[in-house]
């Protein structure tokens, strides 16, 4: 049997992302994927986490007339990437990195 040899796991990148909008957030992923493609890093990901909905009922009328109400969502879209053994060109492209206006991206190393 042929042994397989793991590469030994020195620092980790968390990257997180959260956004309004899955469309903006897919394409955020898929650009950061490709850099990390140019740059010879292995990815872990991209991994959705749940989306937190956040529901808000707010009455039509000031006063009277309870029974009529509007429903209201916001939707927080979040995916996860982890970055192994990132190197150093990798670390200034994602500095560079310039993201659309929706999106939040939060980096840790672990």
């Amino acid at each position: 049997m042929p042994t397989k040899q793991r590469e030994e796991i020195k620092s980790k990148l968390r990257v997180k992302l959260k956004s309004y909008d899955n469309k903006l957030i897919d394409n955020s992923i898929r650009h950061i994927t490709e850099i990390a493609f140019r740059a010879g890093v292995t990815i872990v990901g991209p991994v959705p986490l749940p989306t937190d909905i956040h529901k808000y009922t707010v009455n039509r009328s000031t006063f009277v007339h309870k029974d009529s109400r509007e429903q209201f969502e916001m939707r927080i879209h979040k995916r996860l990437i982890e970055i192994l053994n990132p190197n150093q060109k990798f670390i200034d492209a994602l500095r560079d990195l310039t993201l659309p206006s929706g999106v939040e991206i939060e980096i840790k190393t672990v």
